[in-house]
């Protein structure tokens, strides 16, 4: 029979007959990501995608490969709504052993023409390597800044280069065990905060202060323009509080907690942030975005909220024993607050351009 691509509709609700084809690409995502990792750390459940596909600020379509009733091969591709926005992402990827037969072709394919029917002049994709991975020898690949590369001869590497993308950025996965280490981080937190003045620290799990919320939308629209970005063409994002509890909904309905602090700043607007993202049913945390916004940088804020947040990652969740981070390369203070932190370096990230 021969390998079928169509697109997968979202269900209303999971465990309904119209939830089975949703259900099996979350399947097939999560043998993918154990076959990169050895294990399901980076699999999303199918609540939390299911509520983060529904997201009106970042729609996405989803196109599948089936043999038979089988999923082995799927591509999604999401773009800011923003019809100013000029980019449209993708990711793409095939079981082991229906690679290299053209589905990856035309997976990809049926992204692209989504992204050229909104118009857009840029497609981006991303790619994650286990650090093992990317130590093989051989001709390396680099991007425009940074130190970081990968091999060449990788397979997804050439996939992308043979369908005219160009390597924009590299990005570091890095790690961080956290199991027992909360009086730790607590008493170097209490040593900072002795320390500093005119800034501080408000954390909250879920949903923001409704005081706060519209200047921690204002902080957030900046990370989309304030982090380096290689070489990428990166869209603005239009964040206001709307959006924040849009953002926080998605997350409850997907099983998922938010945890914050924020830097605030005499005049009562947030100087900085950072949030930990707690996936369920899993022993580890996502570091999602970590922001000090530019005029308020030079005050020790980024060190600042992230060890507090520890803190609160301890107090709430003492089961996560691991926090993930990503980091561009060329995003050398951010690194540098990361490695004195304990961060180690677990992976690479690659993300390409085409347009």
């Amino acid at each position: 029979m021969p390998v079928e691509i169509r697109e997968v509709a979202l269900p209303a609700t999971l465990g309904a007959p119209e939830a089975i084809e949703f259900e099996r690409v979350v399947e097939f995502m999560t043998a993918i990501e154990v076959e990169r990792w050895g294990d399901d750390r980076f699999a999303f459940t199918a609540p939390e995608l299911l509520a983060m596909y529904r997201d009106e600020y970042l729609p996405r379509r989803l196109f599948a490969a089936w043999d038979g009733e089988r999923c082995v091969g799927r591509v999604v591709t999401f773009w800011e709504a923003d019809p100013a926005a000029t980019v449209g992402n993708l990711i793409v990827e095939v079981h082991p052993a229906y690679r290299r037969a053209g589905i990856g072709s035309q997976l990809i394919e049926r992204a692209e023409a989504v992204i050229r029917g909104l118009g857009r002049q840029a497609f981006a994709g991303f790619d994650d390597f286990p650090i093992a991975v990317t130590q093989r020898a051989g001709e390396r690949l680099r991007a425009p800044q940074g130190d970081a590369s990968i091999p060449a001869d990788l397979p997804s590497v050439r996939f992308a280069t043979r369908h005219g993308y160009t390597l924009r950025q590299l990005e570091r996965q890095s790690g961080l065990t956290v199991a027992g280490r909360l009086e730790e981080f607590r008493a170097a937190s209490e040593e900072r905060e002795a320390e500093a003045s005119g800034y501080r620290l408000v954390g909250w799990v879920d949903r923001t202060p409704d005081e706060l919320v519209e200047s921690y939308a204002a902080a957030r629209a900046r990370m989309a323009l304030d982090v380096p970005a290689g070489g990428l063409t990166i869209d603005e994002e239009e964040w206001d509080a709307a959006r924040v509890r849009a953002h926080e909904d998605r997350s409850l309905d997907g099983g998922r907690s938010l945890l914050v602090q924020a830097a605030v700043a005499p005049d009562g607007t947030v100087a900085g942030y950072t949030e930990l993202l707690l996936p369920p049913g899993k022993t580890v945390a996502y570091q999602s975005d970590t922001l000090v916004v530019a005029a308020h940088r030079g005050h020790g804020l980024g060190m600042r909220v992230k060890l507090a947040n520890l803190v609160l990652l301890g107090e709430f969740a003492p089961e996560r024993t691991d926090v993930y981070t990503w980091n561009a390369d060329e995003n050398e203070h951010m690194l540098a607050i990361n490695i004195a932190l304990g961060f180690g370096l677990r992976g690479i990230s690659a993300e390409w351009q085409r347009g």
